[in-house]
């Protein structure tokens, strides 16, 4: 039998190597963790064991609720949502200073929520406020730089594909407990785009153009967006109260977001086909990584990894606050080539028994490891959130990630925060029973 050394330098090795030359990221984990599982088992069983871990990875009820709720994101995407999302949030932060700003913030908070989605909503929001923004004299770096900052607020807003991901991942940890611990920190995510844009607007007093609202017209804004909004009270309440479960609720909102776009008439029966193409084609990357992570998990039991990790990272110290730090750090920098995904299902296994050795609640550290991934994926050189939110707002990479900096300053302390107030986080779970 092969030592568990060697085949723990095999799949790690084998998944920098194929991530550094350009391998997607699917092909990086699945071949190296099949190969090395050929090397314990031998051939024949070895082949039948992956093929085995694939399916039992993938055969989870809870995990319908990922390609739905995707579904949904997409309809509502393509379904004339964010325009009516965009004037709420118009409404909401109109008479703050640089108001079309922080209107893109607000309104990635509420798109995002609807759509799960951070790279949605930045494609979705930037390309209706660039051009305004650029019309009204912004730095269109800076516009960019703000859309990308604030886009990842969905990604811990409910309904959350990273967190049911996570809830996999971690062996069972209640997706309605992970939804609801998710608002906080959400918002404080916003709040702290927002300080970032206040502090820009100080400098720039020009950009503050007050416009008078009446209140027929707010009135008439909030009716127009409450539908949409009501599908994230329906499907959230309803996972909340007990009514049905979280791929109920996710089947919910695709029937929900339909008969929206139908009466917004967002688009027709032809464009069907490729909403249900696109909404395929991004669950499909999900799933087929989770069933190849299956493989891995395996075969990091078998060399003891976790465990091993564990004794040489943290085994010089027993002091919680440094061995939170370091995993936040080492989440930072291995989270960067990385998509939110993947990161989860490699460093879960890894980090969460460490955590729950130190007191630590598997909801609260979901949070942490999400807060943590979702300004990874804002970070260059691997970030698609950043690639999208320059081209929507038609800017050079450059000047986006020198903007990006102040954002990211507050978004560490916003993490610390996270990190060692867990009340933050854990207040509402707590709250509704389900913590």
């Amino acid at each position: 039998m092969t030592s568990p050394e060697l085949i723990a330098a095999i799949l790690i090795g084998g998944m920098v190597f194929l991530l550094a030359v350009g391998a997607p990221v699917s092909i990086s984990i699945g071949l190296p963790s099949a190969v090395s599982m050929l090397l314990v088992l031998g051939t024949e069983r070895g082949a039948l064991t992956s093929a085995q871990r694939m399916f039992s990875g993938v055969d989870s009820f809870a995990l319908l609720a990922i390609p739905f709720f995707v579904l949904a994101g997409v309809i509502m995407n393509n379904g004339g949502i964010a325009a009516r999302l965009i004037n709420l949030a118009k409404v909401v932060v109109g008479r703050a200073p640089a108001p079309l700003a922080q209107t893109n913030v607000a309104a990635n908070v509420l798109f995002g929520a609807v759509s799960g989605s951070a790279v949605a909503a930045a494609a979705a929001v930037g390309s209706t406020m660039a051009p305004m923004q650029r019309k009204e004299g912004y730095d269109r770096a800076f516009a960019a730089a703000t859309n990308v900052a604030s886009a990842p607020a969905g990604m811990l807003i409910p309904p959350s594909n990273t967190l049911i991901v996570y809830a996999l991942a971690s062996g069972g940890t209640s997706i309605g407990a992970l939804f609801m611990a998710g608002y906080v920190p959400g918002l404080l995510w916003a709040a702290a785009c927002s300080v970032v844009v206040w502090l820009y607007a100080r400098k720039h007093p020009e950009l503050t153009v007050r416009r008078e609202v009446t209140w027929r017209q707010t009135a008439a804004t909030v009716v127009q967006a409450l539908p949409s909004l009501a599908m994230i009270l329906l499907v959230i309440g309803g996972i909340v109260a007990g009514w049905f479960t979280p791929t109920e609720g996710s089947c919910i909102a695709v029937v929900y977001a339909l008969i929206l776009s139908a009466v917004y008439r967002g688009f027709g029966l032809r464009d069907l086909p490729g909403i249900l193409y696109q909404a395929c084609r991004t669950s499909s990357v999900v799933i087929f990584l989770i069933a190849v992570s299956s493989i891995m998990s395996w075969v990091m039991s078998f060399t003891r990894m976790p465990q091993l990790l564990a004794e040489s990272l943290f085994g010089w110290t027993d002091n919680k606050v440094v061995v939170l730090l370091l995993m936040m750090l080492l989440l930072l920098i291995i989270g960067i080539p990385l998509d939110a995904t993947p990161a989860i299902l490699i460093f879960t296994p890894i980090f969460l028994p460490i955590a729950v050795s130190y007191g630590i609640d598997p909801v609260h550290f979901g949070i942490m490891l999400v807060f943590n991934l979702s300004i990874a994926v804002i970070s260059p050189p691997s970030a698609p959130v950043l690639f999208v939110g320059a081209q929507v707002a038609g800017s050079r990479l450059e000047p986006v990630i020198k903007w990006l900096m102040p954002f990211f300053l507050v978004l560490i302390a916003m993490l610390f925060l996270i990190v060692f107030v867990p009340d933050l986080t854990m207040w509402l779970p707590r709250l509704t029973g389900l913590a």
